[in-house]
Order: structure tokens, then C-alpha cells, then sequence
């Protein structure tokens, strides 16, 4: 016998593609990490603007694919009663539950990877001009 509350077949749906979204976390930081090695000797060695621009974008993609698992993963460590999904009550208290467990210490981890992770991909696009400049 299951005690609590039952799961839609949508949210758990849901929930087993995060988690295995959540799993190749590892590898797509690894990647990202790659990237940005192999970026960053680029710039360093002097590269032309058009070598650089696919290694910048290669990057870029990379952090997002590691954003896109860690925020999978954080979703999973919450657990699938923060997944929003039928009426307005049911969303709502989803929204809830997600605040209330953002505050557990199982959940903090992933969380400090999503901000830190956000931030890395918006200081490379500010930081890079991957485009030539236009003369006015």
C-alpha cells in the first residue's frame, strides 16, 4: 500500500524524464568545462574573430545543455509534487511545495549549480563580441 498523495501519470511522465535528464548532469558539466578550456586557449593563443566565434557558440551551447540538467536535476531532487499541472488550486500548490523545497539541504546543492551556471552563461555573452564591430 502507497501512502500520500497520488501522482498524475502526466507529472510522473515528467518526473522520470528529469531524472534522467538529471543524470548526464556530470557529463554535460564536464563538456561545458571542455569547452571552455578549449575557448579560452583559443583567445589566448590570438585566434582570428572567425575561429573564435564557433568555439564561443560551441561553449555557449554547452552551458546551456548544463543548465538544461541541472535544473532537471533540481526538479527531481524536489520531488514530483512541485510539478505544476492541472487547475489553478493544483498549480498553486505546486508553486508551493516548489518554495518550500528549495529550502531543503538536498536541494541546495542544485540550486547553487542553476544560479552559477545562469551566471557563467551570462557573463560569457556579455563579455564576448563574437561579431565585428559595424562602423558607423
Amino acid at each position: 500500500m502507497v501512502l500520500g498523495r497520488k501522482v498524475s501519470p502526466e507529472v510522473a511522465e515528467r518526473h522520470a524524464a528529469d531524472k534522467t535528464l538529471a543524470a548526464e548532469l556530470h557529463d554535460r558539466l564536464a563538456a561545458a568545462q571542455d569547452a571552455e578550456r578549449e575557448f579560452h586557449a583559443a583567445q589566448v593563443e590570438g585566434r582570428a574573430l572567425d575561429e573564435l566565434r564557433p568555439l564561443a557558440v560551441a561553449y555557449d551551447r554547452a552551458l546551456y545543455d548544463a543548465l538544461l540538467a541541472a535544473e532537471a536535476a533540481q526538479r527531481s531532487a524536489m520531488g514530483p509534487k512541485t510539478y505544476e499541472h492541472g487547475d489553478a488550486k493544483q498549480r498553486r500548490a505546486a508553486q508551493i511545495a516548489a518554495r518550500k523545497a528549495q529550502a531543503k539541504p538536498s536541494v541546495r546543492p542544485y540550486t547553487d549549480e542553476v544560479d552559477r551556471l545562469r551566471t557563467l552563461r551570462e557573463a560569457h555573452k556579455l563579455a564576448l563580441r563574437t561579431t565585428p564591430p559595424a562602423h558607423v
